[in-house]
């Protein structure tokens, strides 16, 4: 069986404080990657489709959220194919018995197999079980799953287990909230295919992490592709699939900037940035600056150098620790109004005039300061 897989989508995620007709450009970013990953995944024409969890940032999600999610699952019942999906450590509520995403879309598609009711479920689709442990409320409710589903493998059909852990054999560069930590040798199955980290990678022969549908910040291996997985349960062959054309998260590392005027900072800025995508989202380190000459760099000049990009984050690493003082990012102001405006229960045609004036008057103030 050809089985296609996607994992934390994160539809809802929304980061750097930069709105666009009153929607934060990170979350459009984020519901995009969503229903071009489903497509991605219907081009594979597999006879199985797997969500590993996360699909929603959060366990009580927007409206624009849901029916994001909603009109992807729509586009797979059109195909016919089947679906089978589990609940995650976002959109899992902490809460017993508090009523999660997912089954207000069990009402929608009770055809799909949904598993988010922390505990056990399984389903057979043509020769293969899938085994679903959603996310739990701690370890020892997963252990006690991942046995439950041990002692019920199937004789006669491929046993798939599908989970949503980090496991100790692996060590990402981000903490989460809500993390189940197991041993991968907890999970038997002939195949097991993982939802949680963020990156496609292979733990062992029979044992694959998807990866997500976008990148969300500089700790989240910006360098490594998005995607979906496809996984065929006869060779045993489990490979990622790019979903191209996304929105780039560069870290173009660290420059020296030991002994550096502002003017120098400058240019040392510009020369990184001249070749930089435009609309994507960039950081920049100083190695080495002193303060000094870090707080009179000219906003006005970082602004326009920085000016196609969606974000520009600009590190200071300062000479040493005993010389680093407490700076605000130079667009402090302007991201902290911007975030205010977004979350101000108004009109969105209002709030996109009031962020762009009080932005204006705030650029204006740092350049007379």
């Amino acid at each position: 069986m050809k089985i296609a897989a996607l994992g934390d989508a994160h539809v809802g995620r929304s980061s750097y404080p930069i709105a666009k007709e009153g929607v934060n450009v990170r979350e459009r970013d984020f519901e995009e990657s969503f229903l071009l990953a489903v497509d991605l995944l219907l081009e594979q024409n597999p006879d199985l489709i797997l969500f590993l969890g996360d699909i929603f940032d959060f366990p009580r999600p927007s409206f624009r959220s849901f029916r994001t999610v909603q009109k992807g699952m729509f586009t797979i019942k059109e195909s016919g194919i089947p679906l089978a999906a589990i609940s995650g450590n976002h959109d899992t509520p902490r809460l017993r018995g508090t009523e999660s995403p997912y089954g207000a879309l069990h009402d929608v598609f009770p055809q799909f197999g949904l598993m988010y009711k922390q505990k056990y479920e399984y389903f057979d689709i043509g020769d293969v079980r899938v085994h679903g442990i959603p996310q739990m409320m701690d370890e020892s409710d997963t252990l006690d799953a991942l046995e439950i589903a041990t002692s019920n493998k199937s004789l006669t059909k491929v046993n798939l287990v599908i989970t949503h852990p980090r496991l100790k054999e692996l060590a990402p560069s981000y903490a989460d909230i809500n993390e189940i930590e197991i041993d991968a040798e907890c999970i038997h199955g002939d195949f097991a295919l993982l939802g949680h980290y963020h990156f496609h990678a292979k733990v062992k022969e029979n044992m694959w992490y998807v990866g997500s549908t976008d990148t969300f910040s500089f700790g989240d291996s910006p360098g490594v592709s998005k995607g979906i997985a496809v996984m065929d349960t006869g060779s045993g062959h489990c490979s990622h699939v790019a979903l191209d054309g996304r929105r780039p998260l560069l870290d173009l590392g660290v420059v020296s900037a030991l002994g550096h005027g502002p003017k120098d900072l400058e240019s040392a800025i510009g020369e990184q940035l001249e070749s930089t995508p435009s609309n994507s989202v960039v950081r920049l380190r100083l190695d080495g600056v002193d303060p000094s000459a870090y707080r009179m760099l000219d906003p006005g000049v970082i602004r326009e150098l920085s000016d196609h990009l969606l974000y520009f984050k600009l590190e200071p690493l300062y000479v040493s620790a005993a010389m680093e003082v407490e700076l605000p990012e130079l667009e402090s102001m302007p991201s902290k109004w911007t975030r205010f405006v977004e979350f101000q229960d108004v009109a969105d045609d209002v709030k996109v005039t009031v962020s762009k004036m009080g932005i204006e008057y705030i650029n204006k103030a740092i350049e007379a300061s």
